[in-house]
C-alpha cells in the first residue's frame, strides 16, 4: 500500500522575473500578445474575468495544483505568494465546487497578489468583486470545497490547456489570460512592437472610412464566381 502523500507540498526557488522586464508587458493587449506568439499562449476561452471592468493585470505566475473539490493547494499558494504574483491554480478543470471564495480573495488582495486565475470555479461573486482582486475562473458555483489535500505549490501545472511554470509572465484583460514563458519574453516583446505597429495602421484606416483592406481584396479577387441562372 502506498503511503499517504503530505497534505501540502511546496516547491521553492523558481526564477523571478526582473521588474523592468515585467513592466514592459504592462498595458499589452492579450490579443496582441497572442499574435506576437504565432497564435499561441492563450488559456482556454472558458477562463474569463468575474469583473470585466477589473480584469487588467500583469505579473509572474505562482502555480498551484488543487485536487478537484479541494482548496489546500490554494491555501499553500496564498501562504507563498509575494506582492505582485499572479496565483494560477489548476484543478483538472473541475467545476463542481469552487476553487476560491471571497474570504480567500480578500486575503490575497491584502497580501498584494496581482490576480487569481483558475480553470476551476469561483463562489461568492459579489464578495470577490468587492475585494478588488482580478479573479478569472471558468464558472461560478455556490458549492464550497473541502480542505483535505493533497495540494502542490510551485511545480509546473497545466491550466486552461497551457503549461504554466512559476515565474512565467501572466497577462490578463477582459478577453482572457495569456502566458508568456519567461525565456521567450524578449522575443515576444519584439514581436509585440511589430503587431502594435500593424494594428495602429489598420485602426487608422478603419477610422478613416476604409471598408476593406488588401487581404480582403486579394481573397475576393481570387474567389470563384458563380452567376445565378
Amino acid at each position: 500500500m502506498l503511503d499517504n502523500p503530505p497534505l501540502l507540498t511546496i516547491h521553492r526557488g523558481h526564477r523571478r522575473v526582473p521588474a523592468d522586464l515585467l513592466e514592459r508587458f504592462r498595458g499589452a493587449q492579450t490579443s496582441h500578445l497572442v499574435d506576437a506568439m504565432a497564435g499561441r499562449g492563450a488559456m482556454s476561452w472558458a477562463i474569463k474575468p468575474l469583473d470585466p471592468a477589473n480584469a487588467t493585470f500583469v505579473g509572474p505566475a505562482l502555480t498551484a495544483f488543487a485536487y478537484p473539490a479541494d482548496i489546500i493547494g490554494v491555501y499553500g499558494a496564498l501562504s507563498e505568494a509575494q506582492p505582485g504574483d499572479v496565483i494560477v491554480v489548476a484543478n483538472d478543470a473541475y467545476l463542481g465546487a469552487a476553487a476560491i471564495g471571497d474570504l480567500v480573495a480578500g486575503m490575497m488582495k491584502n497580501k498584494g497578489v496581482a490576480a487569481f486565475v483558475t480553470e476551476g470555479a469561483a463562489r461568492d461573486r459579489a464578495g470577490i468583486l468587492a475585494t478588488g482582486l482580478p479573479v478569472f475562473a471558468a464558472g461560478v458555483v455556490p458549492t464550497s470545497p473541502a480542505a483535505n489535500g493533497p495540494g502542490v505549490v510551485g511545480a509546473p501545472v497545466t491550466c486552461g490547456g497551457l503549461t504554466v511554470r512559476s515565474g512565467d509572465i501572466v497577462v490578463g484583460d477582459a478577453d482572457g489570460v495569456v502566458v508568456v514563458p519567461i525565456e521567450q519574453a524578449e522575443a515576444v516583446l519584439a514581436g509585440l512592437e511589430a503587431v502594435r505597429a500593424v494594428e495602429a495602421r489598420a485602426i487608422a484606416a478603419v477610422e478613416g472610412g476604409a471598408t476593406d483592406n488588401e487581404r480582403i481584396r486579394r481573397v475576393v479577387a481570387e474567389a470563384r464566381i458563380i452567376e445565378a441562372g
